[in-house]
């Protein structure tokens, strides 16, 4: 179907997500012509993003701050929800040994906290591993003692990325801790303390924020896309991917009824496809299936799950942190939120505070097969064992699952990834997107990236979503450059 001629040019998203919905937003954004119609499996468009609700109660799925150097992504932001965002200070600390590390690092608490042997150990060791460093770096731990010495990374990060990730640190691929960590040491950390400088993304000391919750940025942008002709199906499942050859032409969606109706499987053709589901669910999901090489790459891939447990207490907030790392072994959780610290109108009663706990688990093991009450149970024990409300103070609690909420940077995972990318590579009208489309741990606004690269791909342009370059989109003004000279974008309609 030729848009010279004039005519409506159709393209399928999978997935309603941040990257799946900013594909169809730029798309319409850039052509008159383009159409996009949005599939998603679930009820609520946002992906990890969205915003949950419970007797008025709004709940982040895991926090998500709005801070972005990538200027087409802060347009976007503001584009489509104006003075909807806030401004929110960041504030966030450790919880480890039973006191309370400020976080990012504040000198002289920190000493205070750890003590002055146990400091001077820290330094020594850092010292060490300055001199002798790891020759090549490739887990996680290796990265992390090269820039932190052995000390300071068995106190810090050994027991949390184990009680995140759920195996070893030394089986993490150094590329997670490149991609999050990203441009922090501990000179530097100890020289943001005492001079106060940061240019560390990690470490920002305020961020934006929707006044109502990250949903509310994607509930607003599936409308605008409606109102500009697109389409956003929820409760809409791909469940078949089908091609001819390098060349998708359909895919079939299962589309769920909220009254228990049998579902209903529809055929949709169209002329360009941007995926943004899970990749190990999408190779599985081709018609005719990819080589067997490609399958078995898809089969390697890991996701860690992830729930949280939300308490509204009988009072105000028991901390003001946006949220608290909780580093001890003895309890379960990993992390706390208060969501007033985001925003005080995710509450509906200020007499009360709204806190999330969150926990990382494998679908199917015993945190995520337990029932919801001994779930409460848990957090609520947990809570008044970490010392910051009592178990009798929760007078009301939801729980909310999340799978694949990670993709795990195991030691199979990249050498099956490059099998992937070269096969969907070869595809001629499909492109993949977003943080579980590219199995990357992408912040919100690199997953919003990659979809408007591949919605002005279908425009013309050319661009490798598989190849954004993470650090310098934080760490420069990031311009987007095209892999070959192009001329200046047009509209389609032009």
């Amino acid at each position: 179907m030729s848009i010279q001629q004039g005519k409506s040019c159709p393209v399928v998203v999978i997935g309603a997500g941040p990257a799946g919905l900013t594909a169809a937003y730029e798309l319409q954004k850039r052509s008159l012509l383009h159409k996009p119609k949005v599939y998603e499996a679930s009820e609520m468009v946002g992906g990890i993003s969205r915003t949950e609700t419970n007797n008025g109660y709004r709940f982040d799925i895991g926090g998500h701050r709005f801070f972005t150097k990538v200027k087409e992504v802060e347009e976007m932001w503001h584009e489509v929800l104006g003075d909807d965002f806030i401004t929110v200070p960041r504030l966030s600390r450790i919880y480890y040994r039973e006191k309370f590390f400020d976080y990012p690092l504040k000198l002289f608490n920190a000493l205070l906290n750890i003590g002055p042997y146990e400091s001077m150990r820290i330094l020594l060791s850092y010292f060490k591993w300055q001199v002798r460093p790891y020759r090549k770096e490739e887990s996680f731990e290796q990265w992390v003692i090269n820039r932190f010495g052995g000390r300071l990374y068995m106190h810090f990060f050994r027991s949390y990325t184990q009680k995140v990730w759920g195996i070893n640190p030394r089986d993490i691929r150094a590329d997670w801790a490149a991609q999050r960590i990203k441009n922090l040491s501990l000179f530097k950390a100890v020289w943001n303390a005492i001079s106060g400088a940061n240019d560390t993304t990690s470490l920002i000391e305020e961020f934006q924020y929707p006044r109502l919750g990250p949903g509310m940025m994607w509930e607003k942008t599936a409308k605008l896309v409606e109102e500009k002709g697109g389409e956003v199906h929820l409760r809409s499942e791909v469940i078949r991917v089908n091609r001819t050859g390098r060349r998708v032409t359909s895919i079939d969606v299962k589309h769920w009824h909220e009254d228990g109706r049998e579902p209903v499987i529809e055929r949709v053709e169209s002329e360009h496809f941007v995926n943004s589901m899970a990749l190990r669910d999408l190779i599985h999901a081709f018609d005719p299936p990819p080589p067997p090489e490609v399958v078995e790459a898809a089969d390697k891939l890991r996701y860690r799950d992830f729930l949280i447990v939300t308490l509204v207490l009988d009072h105000a907030d028991p901390f003001r942190d946006n949220w608290i790392y909780i580093h001890s072994p003895k309890v379960k959780v990993g992390r706390i939120q208060n969501f007033r610290a985001w925003s005080k109108e995710m509450l509906p009663d200020q007499n009360t505070a709204s806190i999330g706990m969150e926990y990382f688990c494998q679908k199917g093991d015993g945190l995520w097969s337990m029932s919801d009450e001994d779930l409460r149970e848990l957090a609520s024990q947990e809570l008044e064992q970490l010392g910051l409300a009592k178990a009798s103070d929760v007078i009301g609690a939801a729980i909310i699952r999340q799978p694949k909420a990670y993709p795990v940077y195991d030691g199979e995972y990249r050498e099956a990834l490059d099998v992937l990318e070269g096969w969907i590579l070869s595809l001629e009208n499909f492109q993949t997107v977003g943080r579980n489309g590219l199995h990357r741990y992408n912040n919100q606004d690199h997953s919003m990236l990659s979809a408007m690269l591949a919605a002005r791909n279908i425009l013309g342009e050319e661009h490798d979503v598989w190849t954004v370059n993470v650090e310098r989109s934080y760490h420069e003004e990031f311009e987007i450059r095209k892999r070959a000279a192009a001329t200046k974008p047009r509209l389609a309609a032009e």
